[in-house]
């Protein structure tokens, strides 16, 4: 067999089942001999964007897999292996690279040069007995420490050549768990009990590590509140009494008071970066982190008690703590918490009800939100926003239930990223009803992939909000946009995705999005993709008042 050959043995063996591609990389059909389905994309940002996905709803357990060609190809993916980046998540990519002679000749593109400072670990296989010890790496990377992207590249010259079955040497890493040390947890659960407004900050790693239950026995052991960051969304349902919200720019009330008011914040499974696509913390906190990676403590925010390790075990050692302190009850119905919360989160829907439900046209996009609330099977669907508006309506107002019932997605937030990214959640969660939320600046990017998930039977269905603009910058280039028609843009989505495979349906009143959605649950249930064009004003506010009028164009007039 040939170095590729072998790879691909490698993978097969490592339980891949399935990898994304855009043609060509000889992984691709070697992949295929093996019994891994490989499904082409329409652009190498979409088919990283699917891995990704993929990655996020399976904890670390099995990973999506990219493979691109050479050159060209590898360029195009920059982009969405940065986000995976950004957003910590584990895929492999697998570019082609070219013969050893060119590498770094000029204008020939190496990928293991280049995307080092996007992604966790890069590799190059520069000879063929090097294949065991650079896969072995590889998954020890993708399965311990920081999340990220790891890069594979496959030089032509080295590839092609045969290795024996009997030199590969691949051996299997194992996840490696690491706890921090019992006088922190002890330093930690002592300061948490002792202080006046404590609140937890869930991450991602919640759930990467499987800790939703162990998330919730703490919160409610301790009686602390939990707020979720934007990639967090969904670590702890957020229907219990205990959760705060999630957040990107925007946020609930109860998440904004409590993150300003409370004087320890504990920080679990979150790398506390800073970014504008996030809540900010206000200085003067004391703050307890959680990470597995040692390098995120300490990076954005003093850390007074750092707890680097798995969060699964971090959160296992901290309830024994608290049991030791406490007793097995913890302080469960000793402290008005709940009812500040419910009465905070009360005040602040009631505000917003007008919005949520509006009647009016062009359609509000608050009220697809709600419409969404009201109309989907929220434990056994899986929902992503889109970058920009989308987003930050999203955030505070979708609820999130089951771990993994929502994708919160955006540290360098690449417009378009919702249709991929759910096909790779459709193919990680098959039985669960996937919807992306996005706007039709972000259909631009990706809505060739509407394609891709009809042709391989990942049935997804994506909501447009065709307002005929771009309402993330209402006050963006007047001149421009007045005069020159700059950030307006037409199109009718629905035909075009009946022009890909897809079924697409057409809403134009607000009393038919919740039979808009209901039929495209059928429909995906029956292995059909769907688009919803949602004929829609072009909005971008982040507050109740001022819904009365429209503030911008609307293209329904």
């Amino acid at each position: 067999m040939n170095v590729t050959e072998a790879m691909a043995k490698i993978l097969k063996s490592e339980g891949v089942e399935w990898i994304s591609c855009f043609p060509s990389n000889p992984i691709i059909e070697a992949a295929a001999k093996e019994g891994i389905r490989p499904i082409a994309f329409r652009h190498e940002r979409g088919a990283v964007m699917a891995a990704d996905g993929y990655s996020r709803l399976n904890d670390r357990k099995k990973f999506g897999v990219v493979a691109i060609q050479d050159q060209a190809g590898a360029e195009n993916a920059m982009g969405a292996i940065s986000q995976a980046f950004a957003d910590n998540v584990p895929i492999l990519v697998l570019p082609r690279g070219s013969s050893l002679e060119r590498i770094a000749v000029r204008p020939y593109f190496t990928a293991a040069i280049t995307y080092r400072d996007i992604a966790k670990h890069v590799e190059t296989i520069s000879r063929p007995d090097m294949v065991g010890s650079v896969m072995r790496r590889a998954f020890h990377a993708l399965r311990n420490g920081r999340p990220g992207p790891v890069v594979v590249e496959m030089p032509a010259d080295v590839c092609d050549q045969e290795i024996d079955e009997d030199k590969i040497g691949y051996h299997s890493p194992k996840v490696s768990i690491q706890i921090p040390a019992a006088s922190d947890i002890t330093d930690a659960v002592t300061t948490l009990l002792k202080a006046e407004k404590p609140m937890i900050w869930a991450g991602m790693g919640v759930l990467l590590a499987g800790a939703t239950e162990e998330l919730k026995e703490f919160a409610e052991l301790t009686e602390i509140p939990v707020y979720t960051s934007m990639p967090g969304k969904s670590a702890i349902d957020e229907r219990h009494p205990l959760a705060l919200g999630a957040g990107s720019s925007a946020t609930t009330l109860a998440a904004r008071e409590w993150l300003q008011s409370s004087d320890v914040l504990f920080a679990v499974g979150s790398s506390m970066t800073r970014t504008g696509y996030g809540q900010q913390v206000p200085p003067g906190k004391t703050i307890i982190h959680n990470v597995g990676s040692l390098e995120d403590i300490n990076k954005d925010f003093g850390v007074h008690i750092a707890l680097p390790g798995d969060t699964k075990a971090t959160l296992q050692a901290l309830i024994s703590e608290v049991r030791s302190q406490l007793g097995d009850a913890g302080r469960k119905g000793k402290t008005d918490v709940v009812e500040q919360i419910a009465r905070t989160k009360a005040g602040w829907l009631e505000t917003w009800m007008p919005v949520l439900t509006d009647d009016k046209e062009p359609i509000n996009p608050y009220r697809v939100i709600w419409e969404l609330n009201q109309n989907l099977d929220l434990e056994n669907s899986v929902v992503t926003h889109d970058a920009g508006s989308p987003r930050d309506m999203m955030m505070p107002f979708l609820t999130a239930t089951s771990p993994h019932s929502y994708i919160g997605w955006g540290k360098s937030t690449h417009l378009g990223y919702g249709i991929p990214l759910m096909i790779g959640a459709k193919m990680a969660m098959p039985n669960r009803f996937c919807v992306n939320f996005m706007g039709d600046g972000a259909f631009g990017m990706s809505g060739l992939d509407i394609e891709t998930a009809s042709r391989s039977g990942a049935a997804i269905t994506t909501i447009v909000l065709n307002n005929g603009g771009m309402a993330t910058y209402p006050g963006f280039s007047p001149t421009a946009r007045e005069t020159f028609g700059v950030s307006h843009m037409y199109g009718d989505y629905a035909k075009i995705a009946e022009g890909m495979g897809a079924t697409g349906i057409t809403v134009t009143k607000p009393s038919d999005i919740g039979s808009a959605l209901k039929e495209a649950q059928k429909l995906n249930a029956e292995g059909k993709t769907v688009l919803i064009d949602i004929h829609t004003r072009a909005e971008d506010k982040r507050s109740p008042a001022g819904f009365e009028t429209v503030t911008q164009w609307t293209r329904w007039d």
